[in-house]
Parts: structure tokens; sequence; C-alpha cells
């Protein structure tokens, strides 16, 4: 007994009656009794007392009533939910993203992409840069919110926005009236570098950065993300060079200055696989793109 042949037996035992029955379907009575009969064969058990003037259902009738109307209700919402989710309108998102990222412009993003698609499960996963990498290569999670972008061939990449590097330092460091310092100032700090591994990482881009404008950082302290290097920076560990919008937040024990080098800026970019095609992915990625030309 196939969804359809169900379908003839539920009108059929709704009307009690197969001309009503057959005109309700849209077809003749001669082929929906055929039907019925066919199912009565296959089940083998009779379905329906046929009398003269009316019918009624049997005790296996009543059963197949009972639980064929509920397969049909189960039927027509799982079309509903599948065909909302094709339009974007339910389903689950999983997205991984990097520390400093929820300093910018990401809870933004979030609060809009939620704001647009309620019915839409996210998933939050902090990650750096190459679990990053390492999660999108194995489907584990859909969207990466990267510094530096992901390079990969299998990856779509969208830059977001670039900003600024900026010093962290704790607030008992007596700065006098300057919001700016030159690295060379302060070449015996500790500088905490994030994260220890893998390897090329944001540490890497912040040593290159220095590098180039020739200051050579020569004690460093290695931590595991940004939570922690501004934790160790608070307690005067040493200082750390974030993302200027890390320090739009606030956070006791820090304080954030320019730096007077000119180092290169980081680019916060959305990365993606190249075959995806859920419209999730897509809804997401151009609300994001639209969420940062706003912010810039």
């Amino acid at each position: 007994m196939n969804i359809k042949q169900l379908t003839y037996f539920v009108a059929v035992a709704e009307e009690l009656h197969f001309g009503r029955a057959a005109e309700r379907l849209g077809m003749a009575q001669p082929p929906l009794s055929r039907q019925i009969k066919q199912i009565e064969e296959e089940l083998g058990a009779q379905l329906f007392n046929r009398g003269r003037n009316a019918i009624t259902m049997t005790q296996a009738g009543e059963r197949l009533y009972d639980r064929g109307t509920n397969i049909l209700r189960q039927m027509e919402d799982t079309k509903l939910e599948v065909r909302r989710i094709g339009q974007g309108a339910e389903g689950r998102l999983r997205i991984g993203f990097v520390g400093s990222s929820t300093f910018g412009m990401l809870p933004n993003i979030i609060k809009s992409f939620r704001a647009n698609y309620p019915e839409v499960n996210l998933s939050l996963i902090p990650m750096n840069n190459a679990q990053l990498h390492r999660a999108l290569v194995s489907r584990e999670i859909d969207v990466a919110f990267a510094r530096p972008a992901l390079k990969d061939r299998e990856f779509v990449t969208r830059k977001l926005g670039e900003e600024a590097l900026v010093l962290a330092l704790t607030d008992t460091v007596d700065t006098g009236n300057r919001t700016v310092v030159n690295l060379n100032d302060l070449a015996a700090e500790n500088f905490v570098l994030y994260p220890e591994y893998p390897r090329p990482s944001f540490a890497d881009f912040v040593l290159n950065s220095c590098a180039e404008q020739g200051f050579e950082i020569a004690s460093r302290v290695f931590t595991m993300d940004l939570q922690t290097a501004l934790s160790l920076v608070a307690i005067g560990e040493g200082v750390c060079i974030v993302p200027a919008s890390v320090a739009s937040g606030t956070r006791n024990g820090l304080r954030f200055c320019k730096i007077e080098q000119p180092l290169a800026q980081t680019e916060l970019s959305v990365n993606y696989r190249l075959d995806e095609q859920g419209i999730h992915v897509r809804n997401f990625v151009q609300l994001a793109q639209s969420v940062a030309r706003k912010t810039l």
C-alpha cells in the first residue's frame, strides 16, 4: 500500500460513501472501488462492511484510519518542514569564529541573522584559524570567521573589513598622557602572543608585521587564545598586540594604546566551502557582507 492508496482509503473512511469519496478525490467511482479492494487483498483484512444503502468501517478499517491519518499528517508536516528548510526559513547553521571577532562586527551579524531567520538554529564554536580550516574541510562547520583569511582552493573567502593593530597593556603602567606608543620603548617587555599552536597563526602575523618595521620581539610568551592573552596582560605578565576592535570592549585591568609604527592591518573574513549549496550559508554570507558595509 502506497501513500496515494492510503489517501484513497482515508477519503472513503471519512465519507463512508464511495461516490462522495470519488468526487472528493476527483476520480471515477469504479477505479476507487478497485483500489480499496486491492488494499484489502494486500493487507489480508476487510476494511469496510458494504451494505445495500450504507458502508461502515470494520475494526481493521478503524485501526488503519487512526494510523493512516497520523501518517498523512506527518507526511504533510515533513513536506512543510523540508520546504521551509529549502527556503532558508528553518534548519541549522554551524559557525566557527576566532575570538577577536566577537569584539567587532560578528555580534551584529549574529543579531541581524537571528532577527531575519529566527527559526534557524545557530551553533557558535570558537576556534583558531588552523581549527577553522580543518573543521571546514571535514564539514564540521558551515561558515568560518577567520583572521587572517583561510587559504585553500576549495574555500570561498569574502573580506569583511580591515582594522589596525593596537597595544594592550596593564592599566598600572604609567604612560603619562600618551595614547600612542613606540614599540622600541617596549623592547624589554614580554610580548604575549596567541595562539601557541598550530602555526602559522595570528601570532606569526604580529611577528612578521613588527619585523617589517624593524622591531624584533625578543621576549615572547605564547598562549592559546585571545582571552587568556588579555588575562595575562591584565595581571602584568606583558603586553599584547591585538586588533583595534578589541579595544572597544571594556575589561578591568587593561588599557589600549595606538602603535606609532605603521603595522600591517589585520583582515577579518568569512569563509565557506566552494561546493557549499545550502541556502542558509548563502543567506548568512550575504547578510554578513551587508552588515560589514554598514559597520565600515
